[in-house]
């Protein structure tokens, strides 16, 4: 089913998450979708380029919705970091964890809300999330998009993301970010596609305490599914 909303064009599929329901995922058409005429996403940093990717479902969100399934729930809080469309925390929201989605992209929230209501949940909490010197504006206070959504605040038991490691960061600013909002005991899930920009998050992370455990995903394409490539990183204190 094929939708269109101003700007651009979304579409909506039946997605298959192993160990639970599936979901109903409404998304961007493709990679070629843009639109920013308040430019929001310029004025955080984001590209015309890289504006659509929160709007599609990657490999790596399935593989981390796929371990999110497994998770008991208790009371313990949950943040997922460049949620994208949400479906780890979809996962968990349905399932009654306490989850908090972060992105820093301004559409990000309308998706997510849309994306629970095509499921029949009620609406998730949603803060936005942005790390880094992109995070501050010149005079050095925190970054708000034009939709006002409150900034990340106070401490997770867990922190999950999948694919953030998508850039160089010797400064560790993401590795600071997570230090900054991990409960004292806590646990960090990060699924990354084999980027190469594990070694500088590992010794960030070290530093801030967490101890790091390895777990290869890959897995040989079917008829259903392309080749992954991938590895499971999971830090605890």
């Amino acid at each position: 089913m094929q939708a269109s909303l101003p700007g651009y064009l979304t579409k909506q599929e039946t997605i298959a998450v192993l160990g639970v329901d599936d979901l109903r995922i409404r998304s961007l058409l493709d990679k070629n979708q843009f639109h920013d005429p308040l430019d929001e996403a310029l004025n955080l940093g984001i590209s015309s380029a890289t504006w659509p990717l929160f709007g599609l479902l990657w490999p790596s969100g399935q593989r981390m919705a796929e371990r999110m399934a497994q998770r008991p729930v208790t009371d313990e809080r949950i943040l997922e970091i460049g949620c994208g469309l949400g479906l780890s925390s979809l996962v968990a929201h349905r399932r009654g964890a306490n989850v908090t989605a972060s992105d820093c992209h301004p559409l990000t929230h309308a998706f997510l809300d849309e994306n629970t209501r095509l499921n029949g949940l009620p609406r998730m909490a949603y803060r936005h999330g942005l790390w880094g010197t992109a995070a501050l504006r010149e005079d050095g206070l925190p970054v708000l998009t034009l939709a006002q959504d409150a900034n990340v605040s106070g401490v997770f038991d867990l922190i999950v993301g999948s694919d953030i490691l998508y850039e160089r960061d010797d400064e560790g600013t993401l590795a600071s970010f997570i230090n900054s909002h991990a409960a004292q005991h806590s646990e960090i899930w990060v699924v990354d596609p084999n980027r190469g920009n594990r070694a500088a998050f590992h010794k960030h992370m070290a530093r801030a305490g967490f101890v790091m455990h390895e777990h290869l995903l890959d897995q040989a394409a079917t008829l259903n599914q392309p080749a992954y490539k991938g590895r499971m990183l999971t830090y605890t204190r």
